[in-house]
């Protein structure tokens, strides 16, 4: 099973139960036999590397890591790395309730960032922009180690800054496709969210329309307009996630893989697994022993 950290686990700040900041060095060495292994957390997790190089996996996607990438990852994502021993930053993680009850104008999932899953969980800052993002995290890590009236509000309101200025660099980079506000992204969340709670269950285009109070062709139209990607394939990729990480983290055969995804017939679930990854399981496990 993929362990799940909770932020409690990191926490070494009696009166903060929702909300933890650090030096990453100092979070690698503490919390070393925790986060060794792919994991998941139930908060939201920012990470600023300054120094060092190496690759960070993010639910079987690699990126590079160098001074000055920064990533942002929402609960439930599977993550790890694989680092050089000068690697240092900063990290901050919070609960959804820390932010969210804290602002009744906004939600943590109004972030560009953390708007969709498909969206990118990298941003790459410019030599011109590392030292404003280090300030915050100074700011954020000095506070968390005092023992002040206001703590938390004031914790919370420097993560509101660090994400309003990230949110800032996030939308400049036309490279990225990213999903943001208007109603076919907001559709486009709510599908979304409706495919984390059934896609086990519910594979059918024309359930999630009805869920939606849409038509399948205009829910099509949606997902093809916001991520040229039909909403069959929108589906898929969130079950063969699903199945990588199971794939990965439990000792089940790939036929009791299948039957826990919703698919009787294991031979047809392989064929859906290598069209879309381009591998068979068996080709995908022996990649990652």
């Amino acid at each position: 099973m993929i362990n799940v950290l909770n932020i409690d686990q990191l926490q070494n700040e009696e009166n903060e139960k929702d909300f933890y900041v650090n030096n990453l060095r100092e979070h690698i060495l503490q919390n070393k036999s925790k986060i060794t292994k792919p994991h998941k957390h139930n908060s939201y997790l920012c990470i600023l590397f300054t120094k060092g190089i190496g690759t960070h996996e993010i639910d079987f996607n690699t990126y590079s890591v160098k001074p000055g990438n920064l990533f942002v990852i929402s609960p439930g994502k599977t993550h790890h790395w694989e680092l050089s021993d000068d690697v240092d930053g900063f990290i901050f993680t919070h609960t959804k309730e820390a932010y969210d009850l804290h602002y009744s104008h906004n939600m943590i999932a109004n972030f560009p960032f953390f708007q969709s899953v498909q969206n990118s969980p990298l941003i790459e800052l410019a030599d011109n922009q590392i030292g404003e993002i280090v300030s915050l995290f100074e700011s954020m890590l000095s506070e968390y180690q005092k023992q002040e009236i206001l703590k938390h509000q004031v914790l919370v309101s420097y993560s509101d800054i660090m994400y309003a200025q990230l949110s800032r660099i996030y939308l400049k980079d036309e490279k990225e496709q990213i999903v943001n506000h208007g109603l076919y992204a907001q559709k486009f969340n709510e599908l979304e969210k409706l495919i984390e709670e059934h896609f086990i269950t519910e594979k059918s285009p024309s359930q999630y329309a009805s869920m939606l109070n849409i038509t399948p062709k205009h829910l099509n139209r949606i997902t093809q307009s916001v991520m040229e990607k039909t909403t069959s394939e929108v589906i898929l990729d969130r079950i063969i996630l699903e199945a990588k990480r199971v794939m990965l983290h439990t000792s089940k055969s790939f036929a009791e893989i299948a039957i826990g995804l919703g698919y009787d017939d294991y031979a047809y679930f392989s064929r859906l697994f290598k069209q879309k990854t381009g591998i068979t399981p068996s080709q995908f496990i022996k990649y990652y022993q």
